[in-house]
């Protein structure tokens, strides 16, 4: 998967051939198959494992937030940055494409999205204890979209820091929530 993951973010999911991903990888394409019917399943591998990785930093956030070790908008600024500090930002767009492309890739990334609404939703509320309806659905799509768009902005070649964006981020964040009545 490591090799997949490299050629993909390299080549684009599509000009990967398995033959060229079995050299890369040095294993045969035979062995290749033994453990994926095809690239969508390694993709999907990747979008679970880095799910997984990402539901632990979550859960951690939420525990180090009920705590008390942390307050709201210290977790919004770490969440933020666990997105800018993914290193396979052409790789997420790839993938991102495929899963408009192809449903069965679109809807593991949508599966997956849903394991993180509840605990943005949490961070929303604890943010604005008042929210709720329509106006907590779209905070949680807010927040969605801010670590999408956030997590890929390279591309407009931004003037401040990961760290200062995502310190803003958070701050704008949490005083748009508790400015919803």
């Amino acid at each position: 998967m490591a090799t997949a993951r490299d050629l993909f973010a390299s080549k684009g999911f599509h000009q990967t051939s398995m033959a060229g991903l079995a050299v890369a990888a040095q294993v045969s394409v035979g062995q290749i198959y033994r453990l994926f019917k095809g690239k969508e399943d390694i993709i999907e591998a990747m979008i679970h494992a880095d799910a997984d990785d990402w539901a632990d930093v979550m859960a951690d956030l939420r525990t180090r937030l009920d705590s008390g070790e942390i307050g709201v908008e210290q977790a919004f600024e770490e969440t933020l940055m666990s997105k800018f500090e993914e290193k396979d930002e052409a790789l997420s767009f790839d993938i991102l494409a495929e899963s408009f492309r192809n449903q069965r890739v679109g809807e593991t990334i949508a599966t997956l999205c849903a394991r993180f609404r509840s605990h943005l939703r949490d961070f929303a509320c604890i943010a604005n204890p008042d929210l709720s309806g329509e106006a907590l659905d779209a905070a949680e799509e807010m927040i969605l979209a801010c670590m999408f768009g956030l997590g890929h902005r390279s591309v407009s070649r931004p003037t401040l820091s990961a760290e200062q964006t995502a310190r803003r981020a958070a701050q704008m964040i949490v005083a748009g929530l508790r400015a919803v009545q």
